[in-house]
């Protein structure tokens, strides 16, 4: 495996893919980003990767439009270095929110961001916790779409000043529910569900909540939070209807504009984060509410069964069982 694989980091992801190659045991890649004055992006792989296996990592966060030109260009460099097959892991899918026309005239650039991953000479795209499902079918190449809810699960698992017995997972708006039954599923504890409506991007305003969450420890569970307003919307609706306790757990923290700011003085006891983006050390200054737990360790061995020919499904299984001992 050594020998055959090569991994590489852009500019999002060195944290986690050094973590990644920790777990492998194998060094990680050298490659060269450079941005020029004129806002052109050139990457140069600094080793030869000539017939190897290569993984590129890197979550398409804001600077959304600039980390995804790095991974096309990427892309192009590998392909051109003679690579033998180009695998790329984007943990964070940005662009992912626009996957259909919601209203005349519409892109669905979710679908244009995927074709350019297979124009470019992908073989492979590995994502996690995709905002929507369906676009694992704008590809037309291998697509497996991992999931960070066994890793959220087992951070309450292990809380001793948690009862289980208390717990009511809440999906902040109807398209969540499958997500909240699934963590629900690991606690055997009910769901609830936020029923709310947007007036306008980036705003909320929650209107009711089906199920019973009063004296409960409620957990929402989402797949992004951005500006931050409608997870404290909803987790302010839930305190006032008498839950005991708020937490929230989510894949992806964007945490744009002042998000950080509504979280710490929000009624949330705690915003539980996987790592597929990385927090600022502005962002950790500013608040004592917010914890990131790593997903190195699904993505190391998702890489190794790539590598190895065995089954991905089967790894992820493994993962999710190891996770909810």
């Amino acid at each position: 495996m050594v020998k055959e694989t090569a991994i590489f980091a852009l500019t999002s992801s060195v944290d986690l893919a050094q973590q990644i190659c920790d777990e492998l045991d194998l060094p990680l890649g050298k490659i060269k980003v450079n941005h020029f004055a004129d806002g052109e992006i050139l990457v140069t792989p600094q080793e030869t990767v000539r017939g190897k296996s290569v993984f590129v990592i890197q979550s398409t966060c804001p600077p959304v439009t600039e980390r995804l030109m790095e991974v096309l260009v990427c892309i192009d460099a590998l392909k051109r270095a003679s690579a033998g097959e180009i695998n790329v892991i984007m943990p964070y899918y940005g662009y992912a929110r626009q996957d259909r026309k919601a209203e005349p005239r519409q892109p669905i650039t979710a679908k244009l961001v995927a074709d350019m991953i297979i124009t470019a000479g992908a073989d492979r795209i590995i994502t996690v916790d995709l905002h929507a499902a369906q676009i694992q079918g704008y590809f037309n190449i291998p697509t497996d779409d991992l999931t960070a809810v066994p890793l959220l699960g087992s951070y309450f698992l292990k809380k001793t000043d948690i009862d289980l017995e208390d717990v009511v997972v809440v999906s902040p708006d109807h398209g969540g529910v499958v997500r909240a039954r699934r963590l629900a599923e690991i606690f055997n504890a009910p769901i609830a569900i936020v029923d709310k409506r947007r007036p306008r991007p980036n705003e909320v305003e929650a209107q009711s909540i089906i199920g019973d969450v009063e004296g409960k420890i409620c957990i929402v569970v989402d797949d992004i939070v951005d500006t931050a307003g409608s997870l404290c919307a909803a987790c302010k609706m839930i305190k006032e209807h008498g839950a005991a306790k708020v937490y929230a757990a989510v894949t992806h923290g964007v945490l744009s504009k002042d998000a950080v700011d509504k979280i710490e003085a929000s009624t949330i006891e705690k915003l539980i984060l996987s790592d597929t983006i990385p927090l600022s050390p502005e962002q950790k200054a500013k608040t004592t509410k917010i914890e990131q737990l790593s997903i190195s360790d699904m993505l190391a061995e998702t890489i190794a069964a790539i590598c190895n020919h065995t089954s991905v499904s089967r790894v992820y299984d493994r993962y999710e069982k190891k996770k909810l001992k």
